[in-house]
């Protein structure tokens, strides 16, 4: 069985450790511009390509967006009963307990994990999660207009034209199609680049309370994902991706956010620290257990 999880945590591990000693060895590396050409054509682009190419059921992809929507709520609310019980700074602490690493960590452990349908299903999964980030976290955190947000997401425009696409059973031009195709390839093999060079740039200064983010974070997605399969009767891959989209740790966005309208940037780098280490010690646990 072991052996069944080298080929999906091989990679996954690698090029993390890859843009890890990146950042170790004092490279250069833009985070900004890299952050940007992921969010603004990488990311759409592999939203898009997946709706194009979707090899999962289209009732399956449209039921996985569901999940993800109530995923979120049940995360968001909790969430906020949580700090408001203890006194905490919403805006600050929040997001990152209900935005998990659904794009750089999930997408790829979901493709080598259950192949291209579950990519497929896994993007409909992450589509959620990014267009509420996009939309929400300026919103929530800053105090940037409602139009502006959604005119300058792409990711929103991407989700627009894909599900729209899939509706109808329509689809793109040949030339652009496959333009689409070579853009969405960056998306993956980036995030992990990033995920890796943000463990070693970020510190944990404040060890109680960016432990109990990532406690809070890694602890209630992976319970939400166990219940959301329970109470659907999810099965196979449906099942797998659920559950490995749920229990992913504090997005590396959360901290881009934070820094951006100084809420506590600090501590949710701290959180995305822990929680991604303790995500991947716990990886082969909870691959065995999503696996079909």
């Amino acid at each position: 069985m072991y052996a069944q999880l080298i080929p999906i945590l091989a990679p996954v591990f690698l090029i993390t450790l890859l843009g890890y000693g990146w950042a170790r060895i004092g490279a250069p590396f833009q985070r900004d511009f890299l952050t940007g050409l992921v969010m603004n054509i990488g990311v759409p682009c592999l939203i898009l390509n997946g709706t194009l190419h979707l090899e999962a059921d289209a009732s399956a992809f449209i039921a996985m967006i569901g999940y993800a929507v109530l995923a979120l709520l049940v995360c968001t609310l909790a969430g906020a009963g949580a700090l408001r019980a203890l006194g905490q700074p919403l805006r600050s602490y929040l997001p990152p307990m209900a935005f998990g690493n659904a794009g750089n960590l999930g997408l790829p452990l979901c493709l080598f994990a259950f192949g291209r349908q579950g990519l497929g299903l896994a993007i409909g999964f992450y589509l959620v999660g990014s267009v509420a980030q996009f939309i929400a976290g300026p919103l929530f955190q800053g105090r940037q207009p409602v139009w502006r947000t959604l005119a300058t997401t792409p990711v929103n425009y991407a989700a627009l034209l894909g599900i729209g696409l899939l509706a109808t059973g329509s689809t793109l031009p040949l030339w652009l199609g496959n333009t689409i195709e070579l853009l969405a390839g960056i998306a993956i093999p980036l995030m992990m680049l990033a995920l890796g060079h943000s463990l070693g740039s970020f510190k944990v200064q404040r060890l109680p309370v960016a432990a109990g983010i990532a406690a809070a974070r890694l602890g209630l997605g992976l319970l939400v994902g166990i219940s959301i399969s329970l109470a659907f009767g999810l099965t196979g891959v449906e099942r797998g991706v659920v559950l490995v989209q749920s229990a992913m740790p504090v997005a590396v966005f959360n901290y881009l956010l934070a820094a951006r309208y100084d809420r506590h940037p600090e501590d949710i780098a701290g959180a995305i620290v822990i929680s991604t280490l303790v995500a991947f010690a716990a990886l082969p646990a909870l691959l065995l257990f999503a696996l079909p």
